[in-house]
């Protein structure tokens, strides 16, 4: 069905249409006609959230500041002018408005005509509001950012039933860098005033944001690489210098690298780095100067404590030659390190899933955690088998209460230990209390 064309041919006829369509679906019917693929999926998912096709149900607005402060820290306020220059003549020309909404579903900015712009106000389509698909249903901000490709959503499209008297096309905008989802542009307005070009028309706006956000990346790189050159004339050994978000902008002494996958708090000082190991981080204008610590760790130094004390903040500590560090650990990490820990011997992939999950067939999530832990402990661990370095001294830091030994972690290995424990200071108790011969 080219709901499109129909559309652009008699609104009313595909308004009616779209209705039988729907109605039918809700009611576990087969329709005269199905519904698209991208809609009948997108229907089932919302289905499954719970939400309830009859009733408007909106969740809170975010505070004025809350949006303010979502504004500033958006990429998207780059490309405001190239979305307003390719969509706004038009939308205006055919009372629709744009909406921007950012990954998270809410809206942002909203321009376009008076008139749309209040009756838009009566759904709950303004700056503040939620969009999210598994909250208001289908919709041309929520459903573009599931699917990850632009859609447009005809009237009766929509699952929520006061929504089914507009039309809306949505296009995600992505990270050129690396793909991430940034947003969504969002053009909507009444199904009369559709055109059949619009998904194609909102689709190539958005690609050009995404354009323009690559060429500023390419200029603010530029820039750094300009500051970083006599930095690093200046030095001998191994250099990158990143940009605060870990692109690369130049090296020296090493292999290029694309990007360095910083903490998310980098604040000067020592640390450990993938493609460096142990490092010194320094601020530059717009970036960062990373030099590789060349030279050799002491290691009979290197101590680590795993400290699991606390039920609800697993942290580890780091002790070698460049110093004293510490971070705190997700419970997955915390788990992992347990288990390290306690068999030095190392383990295979199949056996750390095994004693993880209790399932040995989970062996790509294990690499995919101890890929992430090998981030910043990666010159005090070995793999094949995964295990902490022959000369590392590691300490565990247990809880006064067995059962408080990471609470959340249902590990096999992990709830052994708090039942031995357990076992072990009830057999001491008995031993003490028991009376004495004689």
């Amino acid at each position: 069905m080219d709901v499109a064309r129909l559309a652009a041919l008699d609104a009313a006829q595909a308004a009616r249409l779209l209705s039988e369509v729907r109605e039918a679906a809700l009611a576990g019917r087969r329709a005269r006609i199905a519904p698209r693929p991208v809609i009948e999926q997108s229907w089932g998912r919302v289905l499954r959230s719970g939400v309830d096709p009859e009733r408007d149900r909106r969740s809170g607005l975010l505070s004025c500041d809350e949006v303010r402060r979502r504004r500033e820290e958006s990429a998207l306020r780059h490309v405001l002018p190239v979305l307003r220059e390719g969509l706004l003549p038009v939308a205006d020309a055919v009372q629709h408005i744009m909406v921007v909404a950012d990954a998270d579903g809410r809206v942002l900015w909203r321009e376009g005509a008076s008139a749309v712009l209040r009756r838009a106000d009566g759904l709950g389509f303004e700056p503040g509001a939620d969009w999210r698909e598994d909250v208001v249903g289908t919709n041309g901000v929520g459903t573009p950012a599931v699917v990850r490709r632009p859609v447009q959503v005809f009237a009766g499209e929509h699952f929520v039933r006061s929504q089914t008297s507009w039309t809306c096309t949505g296009a995600p905008i992505t990270d050129p860098r690396d793909g991430r989802l940034l947003g969504v542009v969002d053009v909507s307005g009444p199904l009369e005033s559709m055109h059949p070009a619009t998904l194609a028309w909102v689709d190539s706006v958005a690609k050009l944001a995404e354009a323009r956000l690559r060429d500023l990346h390419l200029a603010s790189l530029e820039r750094l690489r300009a500051v970083a050159a006599p930095v690093l004339a200046r030095l001998a050994g191994r250099a990158v210098v990143v940009d605060r978000d870990g692109w690369t902008a130049a090296v020296t002494g090493m292999p290029y690298v694309r990007r360095v996958t910083l903490p998310k708090s980098l604040v000067p000082g020592h640390l450990r780095l993938a493609p460096l190991g142990s490092c010194a981080a320094e601020p530059l204008a717009g970036g960062w100067l990373l030099r590789a610590q060349e030279r050799p760790l002491a290691r009979a130094a290197r101590r680590v404590v795993l400290d699991l004390a606390r039920p609800d903040r697993a942290a580890v500590a780091v002790t070698d030659a460049t110093g004293h560090w510490s971070r705190e650990l997700s419970p997955r990490h915390a788990e992992l390190l347990f288990l390290l820990a306690e068999h030095r011997a190392g383990y295979g992939a199949a056996g750390l899933a095994e004693d993880l999950f209790g399932d040995a067939s989970r062996t790509v999530t294990v690499r995919a955690e101890m890929s992430r832990i090998r981030r910043y402990l990666g010159e005090l661990l070995q793999h094949r088998p995964y295990r902490f370095c022959d000369d590392v001294e590691v300490e565990v830091s247990l809880p006064d209460d067995p059962c408080a030994l990471l609470p959340q972690s249902t590990a096999p290995t992990v709830t052994q230990k708090r039942n031995a424990v357990h076992e072990a200071r009830i057999a001491a108790l008995e031993t003490v209390d028991a009376p004495h011969p004689g």
